[in-house]
């Protein structure tokens, strides 16, 4: 079966000039690439423009159409933002060599990633509608989505109550490798967690602006998300931030990102349930410390495409927090 293709911006290193490319897969776009820029196909590969990611197979499926891609041949490297910065300073200053070494220096030292991360903040704030909200302001942004979408919150609540949703559904779906003699008190779990997650609306107040408190810990008031992985590490060494609400691609390019949890769902989380509920010998099964790991901060990360860490974490539940004691009612005699 033919792989669909997809449109592609494509450009070469230190070459202003965009091309229109369409393709299926990386290695046909790098083919088509090196076809239309005239350069040898061994040695080169592809990157994002806007901050210098190297495109694997897997990334390059999950990238929105009309990505700006950068090729590269044998030797060269492409850091983003500040490469053109670098190609604009050799065009106009007349001291151009000094500027571009003191520039260079000041984005290679130890404190290169956050700097590089605030001009490519800066480069994308001048065109961007971030302060808008509302679909009579920035009617570019709610192209492709449904009408019923009247602001920019109203979708990403919906996109992160989605997620929610289909959480849920792998909890549910999991009773089927329960013992059938736990099988009713896990049904009574998950419709405890059910309950609980449609009080909070599925937690869609993480992405809504209004509720600022709530989105602290994930995001800036403004709406700014960074990347938090990987979790061998304490922060995102590429420094990946994002702000859908910005503009269309921005929207678009948010939704690759994944809320990965740090003890795994599928391979330690909701077996773990399982286990607690056919084990737990008059014990009552801690639910609500589930619910934590399965659908809260306490337990999820939003990351990065390129940053997610696709091996197994090595993490399991805290086994002491598993069971609760139940609360005893004392006679009064």
């Amino acid at each position: 079966m033919a792989e669909q293709l997809r449109p592609f911006r494509l450009r070469g290193c230190g070459d202003p000039q965009k091309f229109g490319v369409a393709a299926g897969s990386l290695r046909g776009l790098l083919r088509k690439g090196c076809r239309l820029l005239q350069l040898p196909l061994a040695g080169s590969r592809l990157c994002l423009y806007e901050d210098g990611t190297e495109l694997t197979e897997s990334y390059f499926r999950a990238l929105p159409p009309q990505t700006e891609l950068v090729l590269l041949g044998a030797g060269e490297s492409w850091w983003g933002c500040a490469s053109d910065i670098e190609r604009l300073l050799a065009a106009f200053c007349s001291q151009q060599d000094a500027v571009v070494e003191a520039a260079r220096r000041l984005l290679t030292d130890e404190r290169a990633p956050h700097r590089q991360k605030l001009l490519t903040d800066l480069i994308h704030n001048l065109s961007e509608n971030i302060l808008a909200e509302n679909k009579e302001d920035d009617k570019k942004w709610f192209e492709g989505l449904e009408s019923r979408f009247k602001n920019k919150s109203s979708y990403l609540r919906h996109s992160c109550e989605s997620r929610m949703r289909g959480y849920m559904r792998e909890v549910s779906g999991f009773i089927s490798n329960v013992h059938p003699a736990a099988q009713d008190a896990y049904r009574g779990i998950i419709d405890l967690m059910t309950d609980k997650l449609k009080s909070v609306k599925y937690n869609g107040c993480y992405f809504d602006r209004r509720e600022k408190e709530e989105a602290a810990r994930l995001c800036t008031a403004e709406g700014w998300f960074s990347c938090q992985g990987p979790f061998d590490r304490d922060d995102c060494p590429c420094k990946h931030s994002i702000n859908p609400y910005s503009n269309r691609e921005s929207r678009i390019l948010f939704s690759t990102w994944n809320l990965d949890h740090i003890i795994e769902k599928k391979r330690a989380v909701v077996p773990e349930l399982a286990e607690a509920v056919k084990t737990r010998d008059g014990r009552e099964v801690n639910w609500e410390y589930f619910y934590q790991l399965l659908f809260t901060l306490d337990n999820l990360k939003l990351v990065h495409i390129a940053c997610h860490k696709k091996t197994n974490h090595n993490l399991s539940c805290d086994k002491t927090r598993i069971y609760r004691k139940r609360k005893q009612t004392h006679e009064i005699s």
